[in-house]
């Protein structure tokens, strides 16, 4: 999907959001540079898989957090964990390096099958948060619940963890 897809989709779905379009970001030091109406609920995330390249995961946290791959991988029972790479991220998930995204989950069987792991810290109040629409010149900003609810709809395995 495309990023006017996304915004065709949500709107099909009645879900409401609030785009900010700006320059293109291609990780959390370019987006610092931004003027974003809701810092507080922008997410960074993380495209890994296993050492077998058998199992993917996408991990979206809150974007000062860090994330311990080695303490995930315990949690959750994954073999040894690590960035995906270019390549893997276009073949599974159909995007781009820069334009990670939940909306990545919604481009294709491949990438239905990936479990989308997401900061529990995204459902408390304003339980809102901030994500790409598979394009890094804008951040589409919805409500945490009816992200979840959106990748549900469409097969997509959602978990809410503690980071």
């Amino acid at each position: 999907m495309e990023k006017q897809d996304i915004y065709d989709c949500l709107k099909a779905l009645g879900v409401p959001y609030e785009v900010t379009e700006h320059g293109p970001v291609y990780d959390m030091r370019d987006l610092a540079r931004v003027n974003l109406p809701h810092p507080d609920a922008l997410a960074k995330n993380l495209f890994v898989r296993d050492d077998k390249r058998q199992h993917y995961y996408l991990i979206t946290v809150r974007a000062g957090k860090r994330v311990d791959l080695k303490a995930f991988r315990r949690a959750h029972g994954t073999r040894p964990l690590s960035l995906a790479d270019a390549p893997e991220l276009r073949s599974v998930l159909g995007l781009k390096p820069g334009c990670v995204s939940p909306f990545g989950l919604l481009n294709g069987s491949a990438a239905l099958c990936v479990p989308l792991f997401l900061d529990e810290d995204f459902m408390e109040p304003p339980a809102l948060i901030g994500i790409h629409p598979n394009d890094n010149t804008a951040t589409v900003w919805l409500r945490t619940a009816d992200l979840a609810g959106l990748l549900r709809r469409y097969g997509c395995e959602v978990h809410a963890v503690s980071f």
